[in-house]
């Protein structure tokens, strides 16, 4: 049992107040209680394209939205939620802040849509913003990382209380995924090797893909395999880790590693919900590390801090999970270890890359309690590791 949240979480997504916006991101994630929560967008026009009368209404008469804008005054706000419903809205978009001066928040759970269809961005006229599941830094108090583990961290897990119905919860998330954004939005032709890729994906979460290996399985060539992990970042289910690129002494491979968004989605796509997640295994450590690339890569896109981060692995599999290039600050190599107990043992790929990397700084984010330095390798609690990386203010 984990308790329910009893008031909204306080969001750390940098929302502008005086300029045009997309806000994407994965659905449930909590886009539209965002935009309900922000000052300056409260009593503004507000289309949620996700009502099938009004999406009804403007796929019919987009020119509505420019007749609903003149009678808005200039710098003025207009809400669009799930704008990728009707892609051809953005040239009016376009059209009215252009002429009008009016400012936009637009809010959608997939980009390819847009992208496919050639359809307006707006020349950079409006910003850009992701929105993940909830940090351990916005849960706060609140965050348990066992849970975090098992259960993810989208909003909607947090109003539930059993176990049984947070299982629900996320078997219906992936079915709504597949039917509303894969199928309806028709994605793909033939939606049967997606189905048998999506638990493939997330069994191979944290390792190198392997492309050929999935096309085998799933029965389809090298390509679509590419392809559905490119609808899988462009509908904001997941990010690629790529190698890192710069040359060591030992030649590297090259395949990106691939990451799901959220613990708790993976674990229903791999239909392993039921199966407890227990500490000191394989998978309670893939989770954890899963877990603590997923918070660098969320703050980094909340903070604005341009970090870059990849990993690497030699051709004899000496591997450094996370390497972060760091703007004007010195680069951090991070190994991720779950354990409560550290010693040498787990950072010793560490130490191998220390001569390669003269300036750099090493970390081993942890389950310890009490930071410890090893060989000049600082071991650290996972919260101070974020702290040290910049993530934590």
């Amino acid at each position: 049992m984990t308790k329910i949240l009893k008031q909204p979480i306080k969001r750390i997504c940098p929302l502008s107040s005086n300029n045009s916006f997309f806000l994407f991101g994965a659905r449930g994630t909590g886009k539209t209680t965002l935009i309900n929560h922000v000052p300056f967008l409260k009593n503004k026009l507000y289309i949620d394209l996700l009502d099938n009368d009004m999406e009804e209404i403007y796929s019919l008469r987009p020119q509505l939205l420019i007749e609903q804008a003149n009678a808005l005054s200039r710098e003025d706000w207009i809400i669009i939620d799930e704008v990728q419903k009707i892609p051809k809205l953005l040239d009016h978009v376009h059209k009215i802040i252009e002429e009008k001066g009016i400012n936009f928040a637009l809010t959608g759970s997939s980009s390819r849509k847009l992208k496919r269809g050639g359809a307006n961005l707006l020349a950079g006229r409006a910003f850009s913003f992701s929105l993940f599941p909830f940090t351990a830094t916005e849960l706060g108090k609140d965050f348990e990382l066992d849970h975090a583990l098992q259960w993810g961290t989208l909003p909607g897990v947090f109003s539930l209380q059993s176990e049984k119905d947070k299982s629900r919860f996320l078997r219906t998330y992936t079915q709504t995924y597949l039917k509303e954004e894969i199928l309806i939005e028709q994605l793909i032709r033939n939606l049967d090797p997606f189905r048998l890729f999506l638990p493939i994906a997330a069994q191979m979460n944290t390792q190198a893909i392997n492309y050929s290996n999935i096309a085998k399985d799933t029965g389809v060539d090298y390509k679509t395999v590419q392809n559905y992990y490119q609808i899988l970042v462009d509908t904001n289910l997941g990010f690629f880790l790529e190698p890192f690129n710069r040359s060591v002494r030992k030649v590297q491979k090259q395949s990106p590693k691939f990451y799901i968004f959220d613990m708790g989605v993976k674990r229903a796509l791999q239909r392993m919900l039921n199966v407890p997640l227990l500490p000191r295994t394989t998978d309670y450590d893939e989770a954890f590390e899963s877990w603590f690339v997923n918070e660098c890569f969320r703050l980094n896109h909340y903070y604005e801090l341009d970090y870059e981060f990849s990993y690497l692995r030699t051709k004899d599999d000496v591997e450094v999970d996370l390497i972060i290039d760091r703007p004007g600050k010195s680069q951090i190599l991070v190994e991720i270890k779950s354990a409560t107990s550290i010693d040498v043992r787990h950072v010793k790929n560490l130490i191998h890359f220390q001569k390669d990397f003269p300036g750099s700084e090493f970390i081993c984010a942890s389950g310890i309690k009490q930071a410890q330095v090893i060989n000049g390798i600082m071991v650290l609690p996972w919260k101070e590791a974020l702290h040290k990386i910049g993530l934590n203010p």
